[in-house]
């Protein structure tokens, strides 16, 4: 048992140093935590959620998503990351050796406190806990193992086109999403500006949500955007001037 343990621990080493490799110029390290899977087999259970994305295929993420415990969600400030999970064999027999998943953050997992930390309230904090779609965890673990210790990593997030904006609110109050982002996939900064106004900045209502005061219905819409790596893209004149609220414009733009 032993050594078949000691064969593990230096097989895990070699797949993180792969991943090392593999993401050099992240500076994101390999962290413990957990994770456990809702949603159904479909991960139809994952839409919408605490980021503010509707459907997650329309909106970039598909089902490769997770909740994030307190201890990760960062009020809202994580949503859109990805982070990369390998199931920890050396202390669960339900892991699946070598595998992996890549997920982006899409939802809240809240606090149970009539539960224990380590008896139900996986995402009480101080834990670090994703609750995954089930289909990514069951990339990684056995489905009867319910949960799982896993270590995990933020890493770049790969998207499909440009950055996707869309328009709720009404007159005199803009409440605008922000989706499929790549690289970084986090917006921490937002500008919008009319083709009548100066740039104004925008500030984050909940999840990816971000909103303005102004009234600009009638005018074309642009829109600066900064992410929590530091990079900022602007998308000029993304909505036309006859754009209406409950819309949603695909932009050219990417991180």
């Amino acid at each position: 048992m032993e050594k078949a343990t000691s064969c593990y621990a230096i097989a895990l080493v070699l797949f993180f140093t792969l991943f090392i490799s593999q993401f050099g110029g992240l500076e994101a390290q390999w962290i413990a935590a957990s994770a456990t899977f809702y949603g159904g087999s479909d991960a139809s259970g994952t839409m919408g959620g605490a980021c503010g994305y509707g459907n997650l295929y329309s909106d970039g993420y598909g089902i490769n998503n997770a909740a994030l415990s307190t201890a990760l969600f960062n009020n809202g400030g994580s949503c859109g990351a990805c982070f990369q999970i390998v199931c920890d064999g050396r202390k669960s027999p339900w892991c699946k050796k070598g595998k992996y998943i890549t997920v982006t953050a899409t939802n809240y997992c809240p606090p149970n406190y009539d539960l224990p930390n380590d008896n139900g309230g996986w995402c009480n904090p101080p834990r670090k806990h994703f609750d995954m779609s089930q289909p990514a965890w069951e990339t990684i673990a056995i489905y009867r193992g319910g949960i799982v210790p896993v270590f995990y990593r933020r890493v770049k997030c790969q998207r499909n086109g440009g950055i996707r904006i869309t328009i709720n609110g009404r007159d005199y109050f803009e409440l605008v999403l922000f989706s499929n982002v790549a690289r970084s996939g986090v917006i921490s900064a937002a500008w919008i500006k009319g083709s009548r106004t100066d740039w104004m900045p925008m500030s984050r209502n909940w999840g990816m949500n971000w909103q303005s005061n102004s009234y600009l219905n009638g005018q074309s819409l642009s829109f600066r955007l900064r992410t929590d790596d530091g990079r900022i893209k602007t998308a000029y004149n993304v909505a036309p001037s006859n754009w209406k609220f409950g819309s949603t414009y695909a932009t050219s733009i990417q991180f």
